[in-house]
């Protein structure tokens, strides 16, 4: 077992201390781990802080099979204002919860974080699965909102401290995987919703599950080292480095935290000197990413894609299918590319090809090509689109932005930066229930007075969306190319 020292001074040994170490290491049969941290120690400790972005996409896509009958059962069927806000006001939540994740997670640590994330979620998923009217689910999606806000940035840190950095961005690829896999098991619960009275209770009561099970298996899993090293509790700190390295690799990490930590300043850092001074630059590239991650048009797709596969004959649910596997597939490659090719180059190609596969969706909005040519060539667009945000654009800001941002401020830059995420995520929503309005509207009217199809309607939505995505995807390559 790693002798530990009671003070920061004790990081510099000399060349004797190290070989008696070395020598004790190998009694002890342990030298034989020296040379890379195994990748196997720190993965329970991952994968539970993966249930945050598991429940962060179950919520996202648990009202997209069940909103119809929600409406029904509540008494607001046919207000599109009222389903607009039972979608976007968990968006609101997450916007507030993400603004107060950075001084939750600097306050209370890692660990506490991700407990005070899954209560709301167990409550307002529990208020939502309970509710007999639209203010109960209302309040409830707004909590879960603040729990989904406040997990994923906590979660990019602590995953990205925890893990070795061989298979730091694999593991960091977990966090979009766990996201697919939400939105999966959210339209699967969902499927039954159209055919079984009340079944969306169900499909809120099973999200409690995960996040109880979330707040009970933190307290078995290692608090962050980087943490309790900034706290000045630096033998806690070594212990932690013995449970997620081995003994063998805790003084070499030790030794690289105090490195990275020098010349640090130890008081709390505020909002404010994010927005000013030597700490601006980063902070305004992060938050940057963030937006032209929402810029890059991703929402769209997801927002319409079940409008243009009914379009295509295509039933909804197997639409829904296909973009969660094509989603989950691209973020398994990601997972195996990231530490191969870094993080620079896989966010330059998942940009362009995400250019490449709107100018498809542009081409199927004109008139160049036959009707029926056009579908099929938006529903391959629309595919690639999701493939290559997986990539690249999906999974590797979140990383990136923790591995980059100095220790004093990076739980309250990445609060920062992803609060932009929000931001943008639902001025995107209000802009989809605003189309979606229109869209309503013309559809409805064809219908009564002309008996006009409405797929006609659909293209008109699409192709206003398509040529501004064009246009804020090249914008998003001028400024890589230029970085």
């Amino acid at each position: 077992m790693y002798k530990r020292g009671f003070t920061k001074d004790h990081i510099s040994d000399s060349d004797s201390e190290s070989d008696v170490d070395r020598d004790r290491l190998l009694q002890n049969g342990s030298w034989k781990d020296a040379g890379n941290p195994s990748w196997k120690r720190p993965l329970p400790h991952v994968v539970v802080a993966t249930l945050t972005s598991f429940l962060f996409g179950y919520h996202l896509g648990v009202v997209n099979d069940t909103l119809e009958s929600i409406s029904l059962d509540l008494g607001f069927a046919g207000s599109t204002l009222a389903e607009g806000l039972v979608v976007s006001i968990c968006l609101g939540g997450a916007f507030i919860g993400c603004i107060f994740s950075g001084s939750i997670a600097d306050g209370l640590g890692r660990r506490r974080a991700f407990q005070l994330c899954a209560l709301p979620m167990v409550v307002g998923a529990s208020m939502s699965a309970t509710t007999s009217g639209l203010e109960g689910m209302l309040l409830g999606r707004f909590l879960v909102g603040t729990g989904m806000g406040l997990g994923p940035p906590v979660a990019s840190l602590y995953v990205s401290e925890v893990s070795p950095v061989l298979v730091r961005g694999t593991y960091g690829s977990f966090i979009q995987i766990a996201t697919c896999l939400g939105l999966m098991a959210a339209l699967f619960f969902g499927i039954p919703a159209k055919m079984v009275p009340r079944w969306w209770r169900v499909c809120f009561w099973i999200s409690a599950i995960p996040a109880a099970l979330l707040a009970f298996l933190v307290e078995f899993t290692a608090e962050s080292p980087h943490w309790l090293f900034k706290r000045g509790r630096t033998v806690e700190a070594e212990e932690e480095f013995e449970r997620l390295l081995g003994a063998s690799h805790v003084k070499s990490a030790v030794q690289e935290l105090s490195k990275s930590d020098k010349g640090e300043e130890v008081e709390a850092v505020k909002f404010s000197e994010l927005l000013h001074g030597r700490h601006f630059n980063v902070v305004f590239s992060g938050a940057t990413l963030f937006a032209l991650q929402q810029l890059s048009g991703i929402n769209a797709i997801f927002y319409f894609s079940s409008t243009v596969f009914r379009s295509a004959g295509v039933p909804s649910d197997i639409g829904n299918v296909c973009i969660g596997l094509v989603n989950t597939s691209g973020s398994v490659v990601a997972m195996i590319l990231m530490d191969r090719l870094g993080r620079k180059l896989l966010l330059m190609w998942s940009f362009l090809g995400m250019a490449i596969a709107l100018s498809l969706q542009v081409i199927a909005g004109s008139d160049i090509l036959p009707g029926s040519v056009r579908m099929y060539l938006s529903i391959i667009g629309m595919l690639l689109v999701v493939l290559t945000f997986s990539l690249g654009a999906g999974p590797v800001p979140g990383l990136l932005l923790s591995e980059i941002l100095p220790s004093r401020i990076r739980a309250k830059a990445m609060a920062f930066c992803m609060a932009v995420h929000w931001n943008q995520k639902l001025q995107h929503c209000a802009e989809a229930i605003g189309w979606r309005r229109i869209n309503f509207v013309i559809r409805k009217y064809c219908k009564m007075e002309n008996n006009v199809p409405c797929c006609g309607t659909d293209f008109l939505v699409a192709r206003r969306l398509q040529s501004s995505l064009q246009e804020e995807n090249n914008a998003v390559l001028f400024v890589l190319r230029s970085g």
